[in-house]
């Protein structure tokens, strides 16, 4: 019988729970998978999707070697060539480009594909060697930018508290969030607070998965969350339940705050949200009197066009209540923002010859179509599915289909992407190369080991940019550290909370929790803004072009009233249960467990346009359209279209939800508009 081998790594997907699991191998083959049983947040369980990544990584339509564009782009048709033939090519038209345009011409597009720090977009995998080239700046900001950016307005980081403390609330608001779907791994810790007694809301204009195992569900009107948030802490207020000690040591804009809250009493709130006033004034009260009370929110709560002032309100819940000084209390969005790198080490930022511009990942349309001087002349796609899974995929679509314009994708499937490549570079899976990992919904490290070598020509995004730099001539030394130098110079971090974390120490156990106190509760003495107080007015936000004090941001277009005449629905595009964002989206099995892209949407609304259940319909606007299968039910608010992010446009009529998502940036951070959007249904034919 053979030896088995048991390689502990880390699950590299775009989810908080950022598992540590351990791949059996056999024969150099790695025949099993299973999440880490020693990890205190994995705790042995990996989800749907992750448990077919072996199988995934051995389907037939795996990128085993470069390859050259014959056909047009778009349609997808490649000739196989040699990796010395893809890197001379790509050498050459990068000197042509350069030559000509300067660096800036150069956009590496880093996707979340991967969150690793050596191959994936945390570290921006090459970032130095686009560096040494003088390439524009990429901004990854299509998932958590506004949330992120209003919490540093108002907390002065995006790291709110440790998830893992919900066990230790009385009262649990899953506000716009959607764990049995999407990061599943703080339930056990959910279902320890009610085990305890504590009572669970989930707020969401969808009644998912979490929302139908809470014991209250509030349906808002996507993007009026702030508003409802506030009609909430009017209630609050009115009772005089604020703690005043708490909001006079340690907050900043207070009277004026409470001045906003005046003006959003429950009948307004409920006229904006749709969420009834009874229902306002009770979840206020049971608020009040609760502590500790814990509000977990994550990305799809701030992808519309007021995502930072929503994130600025809910953070201010727990300052009003005292929560943020308590164990088990505070909001819960993200732990990057305690997670103290040494990024400047890793990015080498310096070797840039001078200042250069920043390009918006969510935008790419626009900054192939319409930025100029110089205009984008070569395009790196890392790790990313843009033609699927970015806004405005048409006008997307017209700016990957530019023939001046030179592509070069690293993948390792043939997605919608793919198909507008020049230059198609063979890239490893996560368990076949080494790579650092924080999870942003806990406070492990975690090392990935390569666990097998990687299948045909295959190679790490790391060792591709060290091969294209020798290439190019480069002679500056930084660009050709290894793997381990890169690790090693990321983890040289003099905080205390990571002190002892070394990458010997990593790869030996695998993963590591920060130096945090215990019990953490980051923020009961101060926090990291420049007032040293939670601002409810800030300078950071004003010097955005934000309104400096915390408030409602109306959704743009879902707000609109003169666009609600004409697109009278509006579409949430959420997690998919079989999917992450576009991975998986060609697995025969989670394909066949997804079955066709659908749309739910209330009975009044059906009825209304004389539509039945199980008809294949269009939802569409001025922007583009996709064809889906209508759900009919009363899981869905009236005035609400859901439907699922994932779908690859080619197996899917040739469009996806995005089609319809405008390019717009939200009000903090840059961030996209997936969720602010309206819509039409009709029947297709």
């Amino acid at each position: 019988m053979a030896a088995e081998l048991k390689v502990l790594g880390a699950c590299p997907l775009d989810c908080p729970d950022g598992c540590s699991w351990v791949v059996t191998v056999r024969d150099g083959k790695a025949v099993g998978l299973r999440g880490n049983p020693d990890h205190p947040y994995t705790r042995g369980a990996l989800c749907t999707k992750v448990n077919r990544w072996l199988e995934r990584a051995e389907q037939p339509d795996r990128i085993l070697y470069p390859m050259r564009r014959v056909g047009a782009k778009g349609e997808g048709r490649f000739e196989r060539i040699t990796w010395d033939e893809a890197l001379d090519e790509i050498a050459r038209r990068l000197r042509g480009v350069i030559g000509e345009h300067g660096g800036e011409a150069v956009w590496p597009y880093w996707g979340t594909g991967t969150l690793g720090y050596l191959q994936g977009c945390e570290g921006y995998g090459g970032r130095r060697f686009f560096n040494v080239l003088g390439a524009s700046a990429h901004a990854v900001d299509i998932c958590s930018a506004a949330g992120a950016a209003g919490m540093k307005a108002t907390i002065g980081s995006a790291g709110g508290m440790d998830p893992q403390d919900l066990a230790h609330a009385r009262l649990i608001l899953l506000w716009g969030t959607n764990p049995l779907t999407s990061g599943h791994h703080v339930w056990k810790f959910v279902q320890d607070a009610r085990k305890a007694g504590a009572h669970l809301v989930a707020i969401d204009p969808v009644r998912t998965r979490t929302a139908q195992q809470a014991d209250e569900h509030l349906a808002p009107l996507p993007g009026t969350d702030a508003a409802l948030a506030l009609g909430v802490l009017n209630v609050i207020v009115g009772l005089g339940a604020q703690d005043e000690e708490f909001l006079r040591d340690h907050t900043l804009g207070w009277e004026e705050f409470r001045e906003r809250i005046a003006e959003f009493p429950p009948e307004r709130a409920a006229e904006i949200t749709g969420v009834p006033a009874a229902d306002i004034v009770a979840l206020g009260e049971r608020i009040a009197r609760t502590r500790p009370t814990a509000i977990r929110a994550t990305q799809g709560i701030q992808r519309h066009s007021g995502g930072g002032a929503t994130l600025r309100v809910l953070a201010g819940i727990p300052a009003v209540t005292g929560d943020w000084r308590r164990h088990g209390g505070g909001l819960a969005f993200s732990t990057s923002g305690h997670i103290k790198l040494n990024k400047a080490a890793l990015y080498r930022d310096d070797l840039r010859p001078g200042p250069v511009r920043t390009l918006s990942m969510s935008r790419l349309g626009e900054g192939l179509l319409d930025v100029q001087d110089p205009p984008v002349k070569a395009l790196f796609v890392i790790a990313a599915n843009p033609a699927g899974s970015t806004p405005h995929q048409n006008k997307v679509r017209r700016g990957l289909a530019r023939e001046d314009l030179f592509t070069v994708v690293l993948e390792q499937f043939p997605t919608d992407t793919v198909d507008y490549a020049d230059i198609v570079l063979p890239a490893t899976a996560q368990h076949e190369h080494a790579d650092l990992h924080e999870g942003y919904g806990h406070l492990h490290l975690t090392w990935n080991e390569p666990a097998v070598a990687p299948p045909g020509e295959c190679l790490p995004t790391s060792e591709t940019f060290r091969r294209l730099a020798r290439r190019m001539g480069i002679d500056e030394p930084a660009v050709y550290d290894s793997d381990e130098r890169l690790a090693e110079q990321l983890l040289a971090s003099d905080h205390p909370w990571m002190a002892g974390i070394t990458l010997d120490r990593l790869r030996k156990e695998g993963f590591a929790r920060l130096a945090v106190p215990d019990p953490f509760v980051p923020y009961a003495d101060g926090f990291p803004t420049p007032s040293g107080r939670l601002e409810f007015r800030s300078a950071r936000a004003a010097g955005a072009g934000a309104d400096p004090l915390a408030g409602y941001v109306p959704p743009a277009e879902v707000a609109d009233a003169e666009r609600a005449g004409r697109y009278p629905l509006a579409l949430i595009s959420a997690a998919s249960h079989e999917f992450l964002n576009t991975q998986f989206g060609n697995n025969p099995e989670l394909r066949r467990r997804a079955g066709e892209p659908t749309v739910r949407v209330h009975p009044d609304d059906a009825s209304a346009r004389g539509l039945a259940d199980g008809q294949r319909v269009r939802v569409g606007n001025d922007r583009g359209s996709f064809e889906a299968i209508l759900r009919v039910t009363d899981q869905v608010r009236p005035g609400v279209a859901a439907t699922a992010k994932g779908h690859w446009p080619k197996f899917a009529g040739g469009s996806n939800a995005n089609a319809v998502v405008d390019e717009r940036a939200t009000d903090l951070g840059g961030g996209p508009v997936f969720h602010d959007t309206r819509v039409e249904i009709t029947a297709a034919g």
